[in-house]
């Protein structure tokens, strides 16, 4: 798998990776090159006293030195290079495949272990391939180069290399099989930490608010303890590695050098070629550890791979049209026709046979239990999720047949959990519509309710907004993302129980303030709480993913029991029977009585 990987993203670098094995090819030919000189130095100069021929062949050596030290810098500086661009496009190859994911993906993958492949699985893998250019290009080629050259010192020493080489493999093999499977728990461990410590971050308010900071440190303390224990199980084999390595290369100098003595008494070897053979031994033996250390890095890239092309293979359940509508008649009208959905492999799905038109300059409300499926039902129309029954369709033309760019135009959508990005209000305003004026962006934060608190905030437009927007309240975040999609001005608004977290008084004047804004546009809303929607022209009650009601609020109080009942939940029976009568005769955008009464409330949820 890691080979895959790489091959497909290293063929663009194809000239400099061969410019680098030529260089590694030189400065090890070089450094092989070197032990050959000093033996010719001490046998022919120092044993014969030839001061002239030590200073020529010297001066030779500084040469060969010199190339060998140009080379390798150049070769390092080449590897370098390639293996961050490596890097880099194997993030954005990732980046680009996570940006296609629909919900589901994302969920069947999570948010953290995506982070980790994103970053430190590439960055393993990207720290494998330089060490492939600075050590495994030259372990190879000094491996075999030490070979022959020793054989042309001194055949017979050679023998000791017969019983050194595979030593060290059947050794370095064993610990790289034992260690393969630790490198893959170690990254789902990581996984682990990474999840149990992103939700402590987020929830640290939940957590404080329980007193749960003793039971939340002893669960990261396992997380980290499980992580702990497998790095130290892959320490300890790594621990033996250079031991037994070590053990192997002493052994083999102490036999070269007996055996050596013996040769060099009885006038077969001299003195200069026992040097140079001893330091062939140590470059056939240095090689030899470097690859070593590849091998240790190696099974972690493997698995480190395995897990980025888990992601590059996964193809997004949402599938961009491949011959797109790029117009609509842009009236806003939306349909669904029996849609439904469900995951793969779940006993039953989540919406069933869902039948809703809603049409421009009209009010759709959705309600239901929790769980029924209202916020999947919003999430058909922008593509979050596809149907996997049925159609939906905007101005006639299934969602899936449209262009992703004109859809994002026409439909906007203020999640149940909205969510504001680090930098100031008016860049998050301007998320929807880059070039949206200031006057815009004041007046979309007046129809959201949102004008006076942004107005107190030190910079205005430019005040601070934190990541997540954790800054502001649950109230304030919700407004200010109701304000980005007023700035983006679609032709469908969704709003998926985005006034949740307003006090009665607020939610009446946003809503107000929103029919006015969007009176010749779409509105679907989705919401538990009933004063919310019990305006709106047209009613749908979910069940268990199922339409089982459908009309306005004094009807669905006359003949459906679903809806009486989450009625009656929030409303006592007089308030139920006097928006029944109140409905009946003409409308009105009136708060209730317990609302009104409640209209000093500050924000709920603020946490």
């Amino acid at each position: 798998m890691l080979i895959r990987v790489l091959r497909a993203r290293l063929r663009p670098h194809r000239r400099p990776i061969a410019m680098l094995v030529l260089l590694q090819l030189i400065q090890t030919s070089a450094t092989l090159y070197l032990p050959t000189l000093n033996a010719d130095i001490i046998d022919n100069g120092v044993v014969k006293g030839d001061t002239g021929y030590i200073l020529r062949f010297g001066g030779l050596m500084l040469a060969v030195s010199v190339v060998q030290v140009v080379c390798n810098i150049a070769a390092v500086f080449l590897g370098a290079r390639t293996a961050a661009a490596l890097g880099r496009d194997i993030r954005a190859d990732v980046f680009d495949r996570v940006q296609s994911f629909s919900a589901r993906e994302v969920g069947q993958f999570g948010a953290p272990s995506l982070i980790t492949r994103t970053t430190n699985d590439v960055q393993q893998v990207q720290m494998v391939t330089l060490m492939s250019f600075t050590l495994m290009v030259s372990a190879p080629i000094m491996c075999v180069g030490g070979i022959v050259l020793a054989l042309g010192q001194d055949v017979p020493l050679s023998s000791v290399l017969l019983a050194v080489v595979p030593v060290l493999g059947i050794a370095v093999t064993l610990l790289v099989r034992r260690m393969r499977p630790l490198f893959r728990a170690m990254q789902e461990r990581l996984d682990n930490v990474n999840r149990v410590l992103r939700e402590q971050i987020t929830g640290v308010r939940v957590i404080r608010a329980f007193v749960k900071d003793d039971y939340e440190r002893r669960r990261f303390h396992r997380a980290n303890a499980d992580l702990t224990d497998v790095q130290l199980r892959v320490g300890q084999l790594m621990a033996l590695m250079f031991p037994i390595v070590m053990t192997v290369v002493n052994g083999s100098s102490i036999a070269v050098v007996w055996f050596g003595a013996h040769r060099i008494n009885s006038g077969d070897m001299q003195i200069g070629a026992l040097t140079a053979f001893l330091a062939y031994l140590m470059q056939i033996v240095t090689s030899v550890m470097m690859a070593t250390f590849m091998f240790m890095m190696v099974p972690r890239a493997e698995v480190c791979a395995e897990r980025i092309q888990e992601v590059l293979d996964t193809d997004s359940s949402v599938v961009p049209p491949k011959a797109p509508v790029r117009e609509l008649r842009r009236h806003g009208h939306l349909e669904l026709r029996g849609a439904g959905f469900g995951y793969p492999g779940a006993e039953s799905p989540v919406l069933r046979d869902v039948d809703l038109v809603a049409r421009p300059g009209e009010t759709t409300a959705v309600i239901g239990s929790t769980g029924s499926g209202k916020s999947t039902l919003l999430g058909l129309v922008p593509r979050l999720f596809d149907a996997t029954e049925g159609q939906v369709l905007v101005d006639g033309e299934d969602v899936r047949t449209l262009d992703p760019e004109l859809l994002a135009e026409t439909v906007g959508l203020v999640p149940q959990r909205p969510y504001l990005f680090s930098g100031t209000v008016a860049s998050n305003l301007r998320y929807g519509r880059t070039d949206a004026t200031d006057e815009e962006l004041w007046e979309a934060l007046e129809v959201a309710q949102a004008k006076e608190f942004v107005e107190r905030m030190e910079g205005g437009l430019e005040a601070s907004i934190s990541q997540g927007g954790s800054n502001v309240s649950g109230g304030q975040r919700q407004r200010l993302a109701i304000a980005r999609v007023l700035v983006h001005r679609p032709e469908i608004y969704l709003f998926d129980d985005s006034f949740s977290a307003l006090d009665y008084a607020t939610d009446a004047a946003l809503r107000s303030a929103l029919s006015r804004e969007t009176a010749e546009a779409t509105v679907v809303i989705v919401a538990q709480r009933v004063a919310t929607i019990r305006d709106a022209d047209r009613i749908l009650v979910l069940d268990e993913g199922r339409v089982v009601g459908a009309g306005r609020h004094h009807e669905l109080m006359e003949d459906n029991e679903t809806y009486r009942e989450i009625v009656l939940s929030q409303l006592t029976e007089q308030e139920a029977r006097s928006d029944v009568r109140a409905a009946a005769g003409p409308r009105t955008a009136a708060i209730p009585a317990h609302s009104r009464a409640g209209g000093e409330a500050t924000e709920m949820d603020r946490a």
